[in-house]
């Protein structure tokens, strides 16, 4: 595992109604990691708090990493934590980058960037790059009103403005955003990546699947899922590879807080099945997915599961642990 990094906060700024922007540097003045547009790191908070958040500057900057903070009215601690206690001048422990939300390596049809709300901070890095190496891309920001869109300056001073589209709510119904119309203006080919609360992503993709587009070119990264509804959820069983232990789940608990009652220590962050982190190998049996990480090609082969929400629809899961 590679060793975590030590980053200052540089600059702190409030770029939309609660959201802050937090640049980070090395705290040794050294160049940072490099990383691919889409990226995230993990930021380690008090408490063994683990938040994800985007890289949202230019990936060709590796003297600062940039990221976008939404204060959320329910957290669990992260946001809160990083809008109210973290200012200039501290160090906050992070991983290195990872990108689960890559850009395709070849499009030459071109790329559809949209985003909602916060969704904009790793899309942001997507419009740095693509605009950098000449390729066509179309980019359009979505917000429940002006007030809550951030990055604006920045989007309009850039060198890709041109190609932007600004959508609030809170605007005139000529500016308002229609996905089937926005879907079907692209060359066919096009690759599209989207960003942002769980209701808007799932309608821009079911938009997309219903005029034929190819799931292969349908890109996303959720923040936040919506809530679960576990009232049928019942009572299943873990089986540890390693030592043939049995863990019972009961239907109020999830398997990760069952293992963690057990002894059996899993990396967990979000707790909503959409960073990965706590991803587990399934050896038998057939998990009951309720993650928006996974695809639905991946939820097919049944060989891995998310603990922190998914179930089982068999008696047992037997886990590569």
């Amino acid at each position: 595992m590679e060793p975590r990094l030590q980053l200052k906060v540089a600059a702190r700024r409030q770029e939309a109604d609660d959201i802050i922007s937090l640049e980070l540097v090395s705290a040794d003045g050294l160049l940072l990691p490099e990383f691919t547009a889409g990226a995230h790191i993990d930021v380690h908070g008090p408490g063994g708090l683990v938040r994800q958040y985007s890289l949202c500057n230019s990936p060709a900057d590796r003297a600062k990493y940039l990221i976008g903070v939404l204060r959320e009215p329910d957290s669990r601690g992260g946001s809160r934590w990083l809008h109210d206690q973290v200012a200039i001048a501290d160090t906050v422990s992070a991983s290195h980058p990872k990108n689960h939300f890559e850009l395709a390596p070849h499009a030459p049809a071109g790329s559809l960037l949209l985003a909602g709300g916060i969704g904009v901070t790793p899309v942001l890095a997507m419009a740095e790059h693509l605009a950098h190496a000449g390729e066509r891309f179309e980019f359009h920001y979505c917000a429940r009103s002006r007030s809550r869109m951030a990055f604006v300056p920045r989007i309009a001073a850039s060198p890709y403005a041109g190609v932007v589209r600004f959508h609030h709510d809170d605007g005139p119904p000529g500016q308002l955003f229609d996905a089937a119309a926005t879907l079907q203006a692209q060359p066919a080919g096009t690759h599209l990546y989207v960003c942002g609360p769980a209701g808007f992503m799932n309608h821009v993709l079911d938009t997309a699947r219903r005029l034929g587009w190819p799931e292969a070119h349908l890109h996303r990264e959720y923040f936040a899922a919506a809530p679960i509804d576990h009232a049928q959820d019942g009572a299943f069983e873990l089986e540890l590879r390693s030592s043939g232990r049995i863990i019972p789940v009961a239907a109020g608990e999830s398997a990760a807080q069952a293992l963690a009652a057990h002894g059996v220590s899993i990396a967990v962050s979000c707790e909503q099945g959409v960073c990965g982190t706590c991803l587990t190998r399934v050896l038998e049996g057939v998990p009951d997915h309720k993650d928006l990480y996974l695809t639905d090609e991946e939820h097919a082969r049944n060989d891995c599961f998310t603990p922190c929400c998914s179930r089982a629809l068999s008696k047992r899961l037997v886990l590569d642990l």
